[in-house]
């Protein structure tokens, strides 16, 4: 069968039966042999051409030593034309500067040719020549540069000879040759003696200075309008000044510090030029688009975003398709990915290191073009054979950009105003520092690539690893299947690998999401540690000023994750002791601390333990102080559902559907209260509830606790109220089937069992993990779980933030969050059987059959219990006296059931009032209020003109079936 070639149109030669080797080997030869035909010369010529062109290589690699040393491919080098521009540079130079002017013929004869043809820019032609020849010597293969340098050279040396012309008084062509020399020469006559006819000589030197300055700008590659810039920085730079000491930048009409990197890059609230205004096809009709933007200021609705996910990510990276007619082979075709094809076993750059490179050549800081051409012709993905690997070592390639320090945590350019006229200001980034600098590769990659190799060719698979991703705690590698081969191929070899690199901890990704490869996640003998500064400090935490943004940690392929709360909408958190639980907890309170103020963001927490969260003890974005007994917790889950309750009819009442949209609204004013309402509307903070240990809660009062979660993770997103559910104890006692289907979002890590991790994630895998941070993150709406490591944040960091926000603010503690609730008075004769008592006197009464039996069989009790709790019915009044074997007498009906429940349970209500709706009841809590004693959402409610029905009084009769639905 053909093949496609580079020269795209010939065809490959038949393959040789001998198998891999002489594949490779054909196609060694085949890439060894020169692109371009070699012409039989006679001998003399190509000895001449072989001692032309070795000099040339000496001279050139002496001119790659200065400075940095590059290394431009063989086939692009054009070593012979620069040796001859060195060598007439140099007879030049030998004649009009060290005085061999008119000595011999050797002399006169150059003398009179350089100085004839350029006059008096002779003596500047060397450095010229020079020019040319470095350009040819380091960088040959920048086409498109070196004939810019040209023609900039080309003019620059027309308008220095005119100008010498202009200078020397603008002799004929058919002057003396002294006089040409002394001014510009053949050359100069040429460009000068037409136009001073025309324009007189003043007129003449204008546009040959002119013509200078067009070849210099030409050479430098600047625009006419950076001309002030390049110039000030070429000041800057004679003077001795550093770069970063050009004015302080500034955004959003604030200066910005002088010592902080200039990160305008990374906002959008920039002055951008105007765009000329253009037509939008909207609804059938040509709307202009600045219309468009204002309809849409003027709407401040949010809502959600298409796509949106909980997990923030960049743009960029993405692969591009490739197109099926281009051979990628060929180099005369330009690739329309910026990314090389890389030899299998070199580390693959990952996203988060694209997307840092891409930064830093934003910025100036990016590699320089010879770096980058040394790296691709060191990739060669042709001449790669499996067995290469392993027999020799696998050189690896840096990908990653060099370190650069590490810009500040971005901190709010606005003022921060709270209620109360209250400034406050985020913690500083130093309350956070920097961690270790990750490593790229180690030894340990190099066995394992070479060991993966070899269990793969012992065992036959017709595969080989293509590149690997280094991150934090594993490294992935990547197997690619040859045509034909079975992806179980490899997967049934897993003991085997995990024999062959000697670790037990080996998890097999078939395949690799979003790529078509294997993925074999092998733990590293090297960790590393991933702190939470540098976490917030990635591109992907500055991309948002979101408060409930939080940093997660480090995927394998060393790219930061960062989540949005607010977006999971609920997480649950789960793993067995000393996986890393609590300080995923901690870090993600710390980001909110960092990053958000008490009127965004306000906090539940409750730790039955009583030590994991006392460290937040009194920051001002608790609601409440810190819940450490399980029955109170209850209270407060339940104080959470009027909250919500309460959020959803000021939303329902103002005509909104989420709490961000009611919060701009409220914000720019364009939510009024009725007239004579004393309200004064605010807007509701995001409620983040933490639950350290959910188990305690679920052993003290599972019903109420699990009604409580059920209900706000079914109704709390739109309200802005997040749930946040940790437990060392992942049961389905624990973790209900009710609580996982209303908490989308899980974070799983190291479980003691493959039941443990069906239940958080509802699949295995959270089994082989490695505990101490690592993790399986599934946000809603992914598939599949990514591997991250956890940030870590030690006591001193937190105990620093912690003390910088009480500084700023004291905590104010709602007081009906966790009241007391006041003690009820039961009977002595019911005791700890209340609610068995409450759930029998339900079930006579709404049955409205009194049958000891029916106790046993619908309560499953024995005979005494159910016998007993016959005697406490009889006693207050629900059933009659016993007549034999006959089923008592029911004397409470259906209608008066709620206060014989209420008189059993102790309530001091009276028997004849009514039951508030959780409604009502929701109202009375009113979380926005300013007087906690009015009833202001009540009020609000009255204010508004109520529905009635509207009649035309027209006849109705004979119309009952109106829309003939019914048929009658």
């Amino acid at each position: 069968m053909a093949t496609r070639t580079p020269s795209g149109n010939s065809k490959a030669p038949a393959r040789s039966s001998s198998g891999t080797g002489s594949r490779s080997k054909s196609t060694k030869t085949a890439k060894s042999a020169p692109a371009s035909p070699v012409h039989d010369f006679p001998l003399p010529v190509r000895m001449i051409r072989s001692a032309w062109m070795g000099i040339a290589r000496v001279v050139a690699g002496a001119f790659r030593k200065i400075g940095r040393d590059v290394h431009p491919p063989y086939e692009v080098r054009r070593d012979g034309t620069g040796l001859f521009l060195v060598i007439l540079a140099m007879v030049i130079a030998s004649v009009e500067w060290w005085g061999l002017r008119g000595v011999g013929w050797y002399g006169t004869f150059v003398h009179s040719v350089a100085g004839g043809t350029f006059g008096f820019m002779a003596a500047f032609m060397p450095p010229i020549l020079l020019v040319g020849a470095v350009r040819l010597f380091r960088w040959p293969e920048e086409h498109r540069a070196n004939n810019r340098v040209g023609i900039g050279l080309a003019l620059l040396t027309v308008a220095g000879a005119g100008i010498a012309h202009v200078v020397g008084g603008i002799p004929a062509l058919n002057a003396p040759f002294d006089e040409l020399w002394a001014a510009g020469g053949v050359l100069g006559a040429l460009a000068t003696v037409p136009l001073a006819g025309l324009i007189k000589a003043p007129g003449t030197m204008v546009a040959m200075i002119a013509l200078a300055l067009l070849s210099l700008m030409i050479l430098t590659a600047t625009p006419l309008k950076q001309v002030p810039a390049r110039i000030r920085e070429g000041y800057d730079k004679l003077m001795g000044q550093a770069p970063d000491e050009a004015p302080a930048p500034t955004r959003r009409g604030v200066k910005l510090d002088a010592e902080e990197h200039d990160q305008s890059y990374l906002y959008d609230e920039l002055p951008a030029p105007k765009k000329p205004r253009k037509k939008t096809r909207l609804f059938g009709k040509d709307r202009d688009a600045d219309a468009l933007d204002s309809t849409e200021d003027l709407a401040g609705y949010t809502g959600d975003v298409a796509y949106d996910k909980a997990v923030i990510t960049d743009d960029h990276g993405l692969p591009l398709a490739q197109d099926p007619s281009v051979d990628l082979y060929d180099e005369s075709v330009e690739p329309e990915y910026p990314e090389p094809s890389i030899r299998p076993g070199v580390r693959r750059p990952t996203k988060a290191e694209r997307d840092m490179a891409a930064i830093m050549e934003q910025v100036g800081l990016g590699q320089e073009p010879e770096a980058d051409t040394q790296a691709m012709s060191a990739i060669d993905l042709t001449n790669f054979d499996a067995d290469d690997v392993a027999t020799t070592a696998v050189p690896l390639v840096p990908s990653r950009p060099p370190a650069a320090p590490l810009p500040p945590i971005p901190a709010r350019t606005e003022q921060l105003q709270l209620s109360g006229d209250v400034t406050y200001t985020l913690p500083s980034s130093d309350f956070l520092p920097a961690g270790p600098p990750s490593k790229e590769r180690s030894e340990a990659n190099d066995a394992v690539v070479a060991a993966l190799t070899d269990t793969l060719t012992q065992f036959k698979v017709d595969a080989k690893v293509t590149g690997f991703s280094r991150g934090p705690t594993v490294t992935r590698y990547e197997i690619e299947l040859a045509p034909g081969t079975k992806v179980e191929r490899v997967t049934a070899l897993s003991k085997n690998i995990s024999y062959a690199v000697a670790s037990s901890d080996v998890r097999i990704l078939s395949p690799i999401p979003g790529k078509s490869a294997i993925g074999i996640e092998i733990p590293n003998a090297d960790k590393e540690i991933v702190v939470l500064g540098d976490v917030l400090r990635s591109h992907n935490a500055r991309k948002t000023d979101h408060p409930m943004v939080m940093g997660v940690g480090k995927d394998v392929e060393g790219g930061f994750v960062v989540a949005n709360l607010a977006k999971m909408p609920h997480l649950l958190v789960a793993g067995a002791t000393g996986a890393g639980k609590s300080s995923f907890v901690n870090s993600m309170i710390t980001s909110i601390l960092m990053r958000a103020t008490p009127d965004e963001v306000r906090m539940v927490m409750v730790d039955p333990k009583r030590v994991e969260l006392t460290a937040y003890e009194g920051v001002p974005h608790l609601i409440t102080p810190i819940i450490t007994n399980p029955k109170k917790a209850a209270e407060a889950l339940q104080w959470v559902v009027k909250e919500m309750d309460t959020r959803y009819d000021d939303l329902a009442n103002f005509g909104f559907k989420h709490v961000d949209d009611f919060n701009k609204a409220v914000k720019n004013g364009k939510v009024v209260v009725p007239e004579g309402s004393k309200r004064i509307l605010k807007p509701y903070p995001y409620l983040l509830v933490i639950v350290d240990e959910l188990a305690d809660l679920m052993m003290v009062a599972p019903r109420d606790v699990e009604d409580s979660i059920v209900r706000i993770t079914q109704l709390a997103r739109a309200a802005g109220i997040h749930l946040v559910l940790a437990t060392q104890r992942p049961s389905v006692d624990v973790v209900t089937g009710l609580i996982k289907a209303n908490v989308p979002s899980r974070m799983a890590f190291a479980t003691s069992s493959v039941t443990d991790s069906r239940v958080v994630l509802d699949q295995p895998g959270a089994e082989k993990l490695l505990g101490q941070g690592d993790a399986l993150f599934l946000p809603m709406g992914t598939s599949k779980p990514m591997r991250v490591q956890g940030a870590w944040v030690t006591e001193s960091e937190i105990h620093s933030v912690v003390e910088h926000v009480k500084g700023q603010l004291k905590a104010e503690y709602r007081s009906d969050v966790a009241a007391e609730a006041p003690k009820k008075q039961i009977d002595d004769d019911i005791g700890d059987d209340l609610e068995l008592l409450l759930q029998a006197t339900e079930l006579v009464v709404t049955t409205q059959f009194g049958s000891t039996s029916m106790l046993q069989r619908k309560l499953r009790v024995g005979f005494a219990k159910a016998g007993r709790l016959m005697d406490l019915l009889e006693s207050r009044g629900v059933v009659g006296p016993s007549e034999g074997s006959k089923a008592r007498d029911v004397l409470v009906k259906p209608d008066d059931l709620p206060a014989v429940l209420a008189a059993m349970r102790g309530d001091d209500s009276p028997v004849d009032d009514v039951v508030p709706t959780a409604q009502e009841a929701a109202l009375a809590e009113n979380a926005n209020a300013n007087h906690y004693g009015t009833d202001l959402v009540a009020e609000d409610l009255d204010g508004y003109v109520q529905a009635v029905d509207y009649h035309d009084g027209a006849d109705d009769d004979g119309s009952e079936d109106a829309w003939n639905l019914t048929g009658r």
